[in-house]
C-alpha cells in the first residue's frame, strides 16, 4: 500500500506515532511511504528512513521547491505543506495509480485496507465529511460560489492519481487560493472543496474518519451503539481534529490514554 504524508520538523512525533499504529495493524503487509516536504534536514529524513525500513517498510522523501504556494495562507497550526496533498498527482512516480493520504494526527487501530482497495473508479478522491450541521451550514455558506453540498474532511484522503492526472489543473489551485485568501479558514480542505466536491466518493466517517472529539455525539447519535467496544473493535482510524492534540501535556479527551500508549511504543521501538 501506498501511503503519503505531507510535513514540516513539528510533525516528526506524531507522524512516527501514527506509523507504528498503522504498521501494528497490518502485519504481513508492505508499504511505500511517501513523505512530501520542504524543510526537513538531513538528519530528521535519515531518522525517519531508518524508522521505516526498521518495521520492514519503504520511505521515499519528495522535496517540494518553495515556489509551490509560496504566497498561499498560513493559518493557526497549519503549515504550508498541508497544500502539498492537493498537487501529490504531480510530484508522485507516473507509475502510481492510488495513494492514501494521512494526517499525522491519526491513530490506525484496525485494517485499512478495504478504503485502500475501494473502487473509486471515476472519482478524484474518496474521503469522509463530519456533518455537524451549524458548522455544515457555514462552511457552504463561505463557499457558496462553488455550490459545495458536502464539505469533506482533508485529514484522510483517498487519492485517485490517474483521473487526477488528466482533470486536475495546478494553476486552478492557484486562482482558488488567489480569489478566496480572505476566505480561507482550513485553506487545503477549502480548496479540495471549493474546487472538487462533486467529484469526491463518501466514505463512512466513523469507520475512516473517527472525530475524536466527538465520541459522545457518535454514541449517542447511533443509539449506544458506538461504545467504547465497537471503537476499539471496529474502527480503523481515529482522527484527533482541531487545535488541540494528543501529544500536547495540556491535552484531555477520551482517546488520550489510546494515544500514550501507542506513543511509548512508537517512541521505544
Amino acid at each position: 500500500m501506498n501511503i503519503l504524508v505531507t510535513i514540516d520538523s513539528n510533525y516528526l512525533h506524531p507522524l512516527k506515532v501514527m506509523l507504528y499504529s498503522l504498521f501494528s495493524h497490518h502485519q504481513g503487509d508492505s508499504f511505500c511511504i511517501y513523505v512530501m516536504q520542504s524543510s526537513l534536514r538531513d538528519n530528521e529524513i535519515n531518522m525517519l528512513t531508518n524508522y521505516v525500513e526498521e518495521h520492514g517498510h519503504q520511505l521515499e522523501t519528495i522535496t517540494v521547491e518553495g515556489h509551490h504556494f509560496a504566497n498561499a495562507p498560513v493559518v493557526k497550526h497549519f503549515s504550508k505543506e498541508m497544500y502539498y496533498r492537493l498537487l501529490a498527482y504531480k510530484f508522485l512516480p507516473a507509475s502510481l495509480d492510488r495513494v492514501l493520504y494521512l494526517d499525522p494526527d491519526i491513530l490506525v487501530i484496525n485494517s485499512i485496507r478495504d478504503l485502500y482497495n475501494m473502487d473509486i473508479s471515476g472519482y478524484l478522491y474518496a474521503a469522509a465529511y463530519h456533518d455537524r450541521t451549524p458548522i455544515t451550514s457555514i462552511n457552504k455558506l463561505r463557499l457558496r460560489p462553488y455550490n459545495v453540498e458536502a464539505y469533506y474532511n482533508s485529514g484522510v484522503l483517498l487519492l485517485n492519481l490517474t483521473e487526477q492526472r488528466e482533470s486536475i489543473s495546478e494553476q486552478a489551485i492557484y486562482e482558488f487560493v488567489e480569489e478566496n485568501k480572505k476566505k480561507l479558514i482550513l485553506p487545503d480542505q477549502d480548496i479540495l472543496n471549493g474546487l472538487y466536491s462533486k467529484y469526491i466518493k463518501d466514505i463512512d466517517e466513523v469507520i475512516y474518519n473517527f472525530d475524536a472529539r466527538f465520541y459522545y455525539y457518535y454514541k449517542m447519535k447511533s443509539k449506544n451503539k458506538v461504545d467504547m467496544d465497537y471503537v476499539i473493535n471496529h474502527i480503523s482510524i481515529i482522527h484527533f481534529c482541531g487545535k488541540k492534540k494528543p501529544w500536547y501535556k495540556t491535552y484531555y479527551g477520551s482517546f488520550h490514554s489510546l494515544y500514550k500508549h501507542y506513543e511509548r511504543l512508537a517512541i521505544e521501538f
